[in-house]
């Protein structure tokens, strides 16, 4: 590599950093790349998890765990009921400027823009458990579908052509290319949080470090997992109601640690649903959530789960 070169990558990838659409070489071309682990993709994961080692400096604080798990919670619903059954599926309605607080907020998940994860997820359903899949515990392994796959740096392009209805929007694009935004948004918000109860509230003995490392680093990791275990474990463990051709589960456990998300071959066989548990005891706090935001008018128009979902004769025969 000549000298001239070292100042010209490191600019480049200073560049893509905070601009996701940004590629030399073109969005096609880095599509066209062979599917491998990508060091250079894999640093923000291993800097995420290396994070939550933080916690040996910092302690912990009975408020520091509870607003740990109150930010999973609310961004869990964020990425199942806004990122997934809006962005996604347009699973119910929302005003333009709604769907763009939406888009925002969705940012804190880390999990990249609502338009990337949207064109990935379309792209999923349409090919879901055969070979061009990208995240098929079937074709490549349970570990590459629950994480590996976004390390490739041929899954990093968002696919602007499967998500017309969403590309119309400037402001969507914008997010969605500026996604650093989000984790920038995570660590101030929390570092300020916890700075704040220390100076004013020294009683709950916690701080701004103590708040990112909880808050922040611990709180999105096991966000993430706890999405991608959607794509990994839910086509592998659980039972199928329909028969939808994939290898798509339904599992309670799952559904627990992801707002209702762990329906999933409900979801695969009726992917517009608002709703993914189809009986009362199919627990999907997302969908009561979205109940909830519809009858204060925020969104409208939730789209119902079909008669046909409850004959038998649509159920897989055992």
């Amino acid at each position: 590599m000549s000298a001239t070169s070292l100042p010209r990558r490191f600019f480049s990838g200073l560049v893509h950093a905070v601009d996701s659409d940004y590629f030399p070489s073109g969005a096609e071309a880095t599509r066209a790349l062979p599917e491998k682990l990508d060091w250079a993709r894999a640093v923000p994961f291993i800097f995420l998890h290396l994070g939550c080692l933080g916690v040996i400096w910092v302690g912990w604080s009975p408020v520091a765990v509870t607003v740990c798990a109150l930010f999973y919670v609310v961004r869990m619903f964020f990425i199942t009921g806004i990122y997934h059954r809006y962005f996604c599926h347009k699973a119910y309605k929302a005003s333009r400027s709604v769907q763009f607080v939406f888009a925002l907020i969705g940012l804190l998940c880390v999990q990249r823009g609502a338009l990337w994860w949207a064109a990935v997820h379309r792209h999923h359903h349409a090919h879901s458990d055969e070979e061009i899949d990208v995240h098929s515990p079937r074709q490549k392994g349970f570990l590459w579908a629950h994480i590996g796959w976004m390390t490739s740096s041929r899954n990093f392009p968002t696919d602007y052509r499967l998500i017309p209805d969403l590309a119309k929007y400037p402001e969507l694009v914008f997010l969605n290319r500026f996604d650093l935004i989000g984790p920038l948004l995570v660590a101030l918000l929390t570092y300020c949080l916890g700075a704040f109860l220390q100076r004013h509230s020294p009683g709950l003995h916690t701080s701004g470090p103590q708040m990112l490392i909880w808050a922040g680093f611990i709180s999105t990791v096991l966000l993430f997992h706890g999405t991608c275990c959607i794509n990994s474990m839910a086509h592998v463990w659980g039972t199928p109601r329909y028969d939808t051709g994939d290898d798509s589960r339904n599992s309670f456990l799952l559904a627990i640690i992801t707002l209702g998300e762990g329906w999933h071959n409900n979801h695969h066989r009726y992917q517009s649903s608002a709703r993914q548990g189809f009986y009362w005891w199919e627990i999907d706090p997302t969908y009561y959530i979205l109940r909830g935001l519809a009858t204060i008018g925020i969104i409208k128009d939730l789209k119902r789960v079909p008669e046909s979902a409850y004959h038998r004769d649509n159920f897989v025969r055992k």
